[in-house]
């Protein structure tokens, strides 16, 4: 099949885009002191930037959402000149680049939090997973509820990174509304228990994506804004009685704002990414696609062939690229040419040096 529509330019909101290639954020715990951003950080990303629009890895919006080791965050002058050096490179290879701002949640352990103190969910409810800590890797800490004040101020730190994303000459930011992190634990009804504004309907729970929608949208215009979302996800302890009514209506929700994407991540049974056990369901993006009416980002096992055939499909817009942009820092080439692919070491994934990391080889 040639890949004629995977290449073709696009333009998202007033961002021309060089192809419809995206780089999916991928968590590489390789942030320096500081959790700011290295030369070693600058060179991976520069690597990879045939990409039309690169998705930098997950950064947390303050001390509090950290939970895991090496991952850099988006709230200090020290990260935003960490991040710039990144966003140059980046644009020096003439591709766009967006921060992903993120909040672990309940996903954390106290001797990642800040004095020690308890990781902060919307309900007191432990996820029953570990995440690697400066002492071994443990089971996460039992949860505060966020007091109903308090969650306004998690939104103000999410509008302070996109403040801080601007600084770093990024080209726009993405909301981190999935993987099972603050926002998604907001979003599901196994993880959100409130009686408050922000629990009960889907409309309630909701409601603190869109106040950080709408607090970002006063730094970004809403073009330069996307959201990521994996409602039918189902870890890390992640449950949800009806997915597809929360994808549904938080895609109506969204749309309104006018934002410039959404990011749809889900997993085919054959990724080597999908928890044992865990069935994969059709492609939810073309449903999201038709419910948003704006550009949706499709992810989720894509080789060449069916991304150029879910684009002419209709399905989705743009098409990210996770594990196959990690192992081969000159993808678009690969593809284009019908090269074969580096296949990712994943001993190397988290942590280290440039083993693993920008040491693929080019053809």
């Amino acid at each position: 099949m040639t890949l004629t529509k995977l290449f073709e330019s696009f333009t998202l909101g007033d961002l021309p885009l060089s192809n419809r290639m995206v780089m999916a954020p991928m968590t590489r715990g390789r942030a320096g002191d500081g959790r700011v951003p290295t030369a070693l950080n600058a060179k991976y990303y520069g690597q990879r930037s045939g990409a039309g629009l690169i998705i930098a890895e997950a950064s947390q919006v303050s001390e509090q959402g950290i939970g895991y080791i090496g991952t850099p965050g988006i709230h200090t002058e020290a990260q935003a000149e960490g991040w710039r050096r990144i966003t140059d490179a980046v644009h020096n290879g003439g591709s766009k680049i967006f921060a992903q701002l993120w909040h672990v949640g309940r996903v954390s352990h106290v001797s990642l939090q800040p004095h020690g103190q308890a990781p902060v969910a919307p309900s007191a409810i432990a996820a029953q997973v570990t995440v690697p800590t400066p002492i071994g890797t443990l089971k996460v800490s039992q949860p505060r509820a966020l007091e109903t004040a308090e969650v306004s101020e998690v939104v103000k730190e999410f509008a302070h990174a996109a403040e801080i994303a601007q600084q770093a000459g990024f080209d726009g930011v993405e909301i981190h509304g999935g993987g099972g992190y603050l926002v998604e634990q907001f979003l599901s009804s196994g993880s959100n228990q409130r009686t408050d504004q922000y629990g009960g309907s889907i409309e309630n729970r909701a409601r603190f994506l869109l106040e950080i929608v709408e607090a970002v949208g006063e730094v970004w215009p809403m073009s330069r804004i996307g959201v990521r979302m994996s409602p039918k996800n189902k870890y890390p302890d992640m449950q949800e009685e009806n997915p597809l009514a929360v994808a549904a209506t938080i895609a109506k929700l969204l749309a309104r704002f006018g934002i410039g994407y959404l990011h749809r991540s889900e997993l085919l049974e054959d990724h080597p990414m999908l928890p044992a056990g865990m069935l994969a369901d059709e492609r939810l993006a073309p449903r999201l696609k038709e419910v948003f009416g704006g550009t949706v980002i499709s992810n989720g096992g894509f080789t060449g062939e069916t991304a150029e055939q879910a684009l002419v499909n209709g399905e989705a817009d743009l098409i990210s690229f996770g594990l196959p942009f990690l192992a081969n820092p000159d993808l678009p080439k690969r593809l284009m040419t019908g090269a074969p692919l580096n296949m990712p070491d994943r001993s190397t994934f988290y942590g280290g040096n440039e083993e693993g990391y920008t040491d693929y080889s080019f053809l």
